[in-house]
């Protein structure tokens, strides 16, 4: 079992907790189309992810490939999401 998950924050989560749910929905989505996909590196590329009024910031450890964007990107369109292309991609620069 992968237990160093990524941290999951949103803007205005202290008076809109149902934001946070959603990410975690999202995140659970995305790691799952991963590992259907036999993705085994993706969970661990991940950091954060941030709900910033409608869009998805995703920071990575390390570069992600195109399909591992893919996961994210086709979690935050489907119905557990935002249901929008609104996503983001950014490197960590938090030093190891």
């Amino acid at each position: 079992m992968y237990l160093d998950h990524p941290l999951i924050s949103a803007t205005n989560s202290d008076t809109e907790p149902d934001r946070v749910e959603r990410l975690n929905r999202v995140y659970g989505y995305a790691i799952a189309l991963a590992d259907a996909d036999g993705n085994r590196d993706c969970i661990a590329k991940l950091v954060r992810l941030h709900d910033h009024k409608g869009n998805l910031v995703v920071s990575w450890r390390s570069p992600p490939t195109a399909r591992e964007k893919s996961f994210l990107l086709k979690a935050w369109q489907s119905q557990v999401g935002d249901l929008s292309e609104n996503v983001s991609h950014e490197m960590d620069e938090t030093p190891a």
